[in-house]
């Protein structure tokens, strides 16, 4: 299974670039699965259903959100009905929607991407390690299932290293969000699944994580909260992995990783 998972998406510049970038990258790296994490695309705080309406019009088969899911209200509604939008799986039991979701791909072949979210210097929300071992205990790879990409979204890398770690073998990719600066720890573990500590953003790098770098900096100046942050607009680079594995057991084969436009230097896939 071919699978492309793209890292936050920030404002409208994300946005945009993600929807007109997407369906070439599915032509061209001829993709099963695409999962985007889209829980900073309403002006950076949160997630509007017509943004998610969108992406999904692109291409995006599953979208992820994190610590922003609930900041744009609209989205409780919204995520009830639509099984494709996923939030953490260790929010409480009765927070909406779910933490992970099956989806058909081509060939008959299924796949189930979930999310956790860290606790280290995050919200203290239920533990991610033993929610994630409950939601693969009802999964097993290369049998029900035969991809398992897991959203890691946290702050530490530690955090996310042991993560994935405690799955290696039992997942095809662990690939963490949320500090949207795309990380050079690429790997097939020794178990054979493919992590990679942070995807990046799909977003303006001129920027401090996507906002406005001169009031976002201010504030480490003054300590002081200022004025609200708000997204740079200039052009975006898309960020995320690249995954390819053996449908026989739905280990990986590769992951490499997605840099287009912007700012950044470029990587794409080779073939």
């Amino acid at each position: 299974m071919r699978v492309l998972f793209l890292g936050d998406v920030v404002g409208r510049t994300g946005r945009e670039a993600v929807a007109t970038a997407l369906p070439r990258l599915r032509e061209a790296l001829r993709l099963d699965l695409a999962v985007v994490n889209a829980e900073n695309a309403s002006h950076g705080f949160g997630l509007a259903p017509d943004m998610a309406e969108a992406l999904f019009r692109a291409g995006a088969d599953v979208i992820t959100l994190g610590n922003h899911a609930w900041d744009r209200k609209e989205i409780i509604g919204y995520i009830a009905d639509h099984p494709r939008l996923i939030r953490a799986l260790n929010f409480p039991p009765g927070t909406p929607g779910a933490g992970a979701v099956v989806v058909e791909v081509s060939g008959g072949r299924r796949a189930l991407v979930g999310q956790a979210m860290g606790r280290l210097f995050m919200d203290p929300l239920d533990d991610p390690f033993r929610a994630t071992a409950d939601l693969l205990a009802k999964h097993r790879l290369g049998g029900t299932v035969q991809a398992i990409v897991l959203d890691i979204h946290a702050e530490a890398t530690s955090e996310k290293m042991a993560y994935a770690h405690s799955f290696d073998g039992q997942v095809s990719l662990v690939v963490g969000t949320h500090t949207h600066c795309p990380s050079a720890d690429a790997q097939i573990l020794p178990g054979g699944t493919a992590f990679q500590s942070d995807a990046g953003m799909s977003g303006d790098y001129d920027s401090v994580i996507g906002m406005h770098k001169d009031a976002a900096a201010l504030r480490f100046w003054r300590k002081m909260p200022g004025e609200r942050l708000g997204p740079a607009e200039g052009e975006a680079t898309i960020c995320g992995v690249f995954l390819e594995t053996d449908d026989a057991t739905g280990l990986a084969r590769r992951i490499e990783p997605v840099r287009v436009g912007g700012r950044l230097s470029q990587a794409m896939p080779s073939g």
